[in-house]
């Protein structure tokens, strides 16, 4: 677990990079048949934005941990990007997309840590 717990962060990292914002992580470990251990939601500003976030979060977790994503979908139009790491899978949405789908809500059985924004 420790190894996809230093994952979490590493993207975590990578999105503040790029200034992605309103970070939410949902621990979905304790649930049983979830997709994943650990769903990552953020959000940027504009389809550009969601688009650079996406691609820091795939070169920066390639970089530091040697971690490529198993699969990465979405960004032809950029409005919602899913990027899979298998164990941690990461949404990145501009605001009307991720308050349409509200994937936070979807998993309210899960643990949910909000990291607070960087200015």
């Amino acid at each position: 677990m420790a190894k996809t717990e230093k994952l979490v962060e590493t993207i975590i990292k990578a999105i503040q990079e790029k200034k992605g914002h309103n970070i939410v992580v949902a621990d979905l470990s304790a649930i049983e048949g979830a997709i994943a251990r650990f769903f990552i939601i953020c959000e940027g500003n504009s389809p550009t934005q969601t688009e650079a976030v996406a691609g820091e979060i795939s070169d920066y977790c390639r970089k530091t941990l040697g971690e490529k994503p198993a699969h990465c979908v979405g960004l032809e139009n950029a409005v919602w990007v899913a990027i899979d790491f298998v164990d941690v899978m990461v949404h990145v949405f501009v605001p009307e997309t991720r308050a349409f789908y509200d994937l936070e809500h979807l998993w309210n059985d899960a643990a949910i840590r909000r990291i607070p924004d960087i200015d």
